[in-house]
């Protein structure tokens, strides 16, 4: 059993996601009146459909870049927000980035053609020929547009990660694009040496906020760390926990409840990278991940060599003790969303109340630590099984096995379904929001 190095830290009454969702926000209000001063510097042009074209492609760029802040991964961002809500309101900023710049460009267009007494299209030709930057636009446009039609749900569920993954990196390539435009064409960004400076920061930040977040911070810590295979055990036919060990591990500020993007530096799965939750608190010797055979990734993880080379992204994800708002919990889990229960488990104080759902009683995955950890720590364990209906966590069974849950903090972590009834049954029996924790760990949001 995994030793605990320090104890967590008491439940508080800041809430860290309230902080930095209040942070955020702040941020973008700030400068959304900023472009707003700016854009009035500038001064306006005699035709209505252009000024609010104008506004419109200013936002539009503000907006690009909060996206790009959004998915920096950056991480003290991570950590109170979460990587899902994050990228969940990455997904909803980037249709705002759409339909703003659609909006910009029609605005621009039909004002520009009013003006010359011209056709739209053949307006929007002459200025893609006679107005420098104006083309780069139309292709940072065009791209959005693919973008945004793949990120679509129901595009989205026909796409494996990796496509989807790899023509949303053209994600970049239109923010680059787009910013060309804005220096060339932009009167608000030529208006004066303050917005420009503003501009030239605005994106920098933005640019370098991915760049630190995503590359060079996981660089640094892979160099530093150098994490490699230890051991593979499997735990039942379709299960199986790796061990990852690496140099100076106490130096990783790893918590239970959070999860990696690992990469096994195999010939044939180097290339892949798969979200898997800690099973084990961190001990500052190894790192524990548990994983059930539901695709061909984590299926070869029962074949991994010890000696094999990890490289691995995080740790990301704000289901963690951080959150606390009470003394006590309960910890609900469903099939092999145990991992991050049993690991939170192991860092909790306080009396615990631990729900493991499974269909049968050999499908309870790592049920042997979990009873071992709960008679240790004096906490309650109830193994509940059974077919999906009737639901056997319904408001009167919740209320049954914990009879104050609504004074606990829940952690709640399982497959998407079972999740959602959970949630609703503990909005019937008044569980507040604040005290109800969990993610949905899904990369593409």
């Amino acid at each position: 059993m995994t030793t605990l190095q320090t104890r967590p830290a008491p439940p508080t009454a800041i809430r860290p996601r309230a902080v930095a969702r209040t942070g955020l926000y702040a941020l973008l209000a700030a400068n959304a009146a900023a472009v707003a001063w700016f854009f009035v510097q500038a001064g306006f042009a005699s035709n209505a459909l252009v000024v609010l074209g104008r506004l419109c492609g200013l936002y539009g760029a503000l907006l690009m870049a909060f996206q790009l802040l959004l998915v920096a991964r950056l991480p003290w961002l991570d950590r109170r927000i979460g990587m899902d809500r994050l990228t969940s309101w990455h997904r909803r900023t980037g249709f705002g980035v759409l339909w703003t710049l659609l909006t910009h460009v029609v605005f621009i267009t039909f004002g520009y053609a009013q003006a010359s007494s011209t056709d739209p299209v053949n307006q929007l030709v002459n200025l893609a020929e006679t107005t420098e930057g104006v083309l780069r636009a139309i292709v940072a446009l065009s791209l959005i547009i693919v973008v945004g039609a793949v990120s679509a749900r129901w595009a989205r569920r026909r796409l494996a990660y990796e496509t989807w993954h790899f023509i949303h990196l053209y994600t970049y390539v239109a923010v680059v694009l787009a910013f060309t435009h804005q220096v060339a064409a932009g009167t608000t960004f030529t208006s004066s040496p303050v917005a420009r400076t503003y501009w030239y920061t605005l994106w920098g930040g933005a640019l370098g906020a991915v760049v630190a977040g995503r590359m060079v911070l996981p660089l640094w810590r892979n160099l530093r760390h150098r994490l490699r295979v230890e051991a593979v055990v499997p735990e039942s036919d379709d299960v199986v926990s790796v061990y990852v060990t690496g140099r100076g591990l106490d130096r990783l500020p790893a918590r239970a409840g959070q999860f990696f993007l690992w990469r096994f530096l195999t010939r044939d799965r180097w290339w892949q990278a798969n979200p898997f939750s800690l099973s084990a608190a961190p001990d500052g010797r190894t790192l524990r991940l548990t994983a059930k055979a539901s695709g061909a990734g984590s299926a070869a993880l029962r074949h991994l060599k010890p000696g094999t080379r990890v490289f691995a992204e995080g740790p990301y994800g704000a289901f963690t003790t951080l959150h606390r708002t009470r003394p006590e919990s309960v910890l609900i889990a469903g099939g092999v969303g145990v991992t991050p229960i049993r690991a939170l488990l192991e860092e909790l104080d306080g009396h615990a109340v631990v729900i493991y759902r499974v269909a049968a009683g050999r499908d309870a995955v790592l049920h042997d630590e979990l009873r071992d950890l709960a008679l240790a720590k004096g906490a309650e364990l109830h193994l509940v099984t059974g077919p999906v209906a009737p639901d056997l966590l319904a408001p009167r069974e919740l209320a049954r096995l914990v009879p104050d849950i609504a004074d606990r903090d829940v952690f709640l972590c399982g497959p998407p379904g079972m999740m959602t009834a959970v949630l609703r049954s503990l909005g019937d029996l008044g569980v507040p929001r604040k005290q109800i924790h969990f993610e949905r760990f899904s990369l593409a949001g």
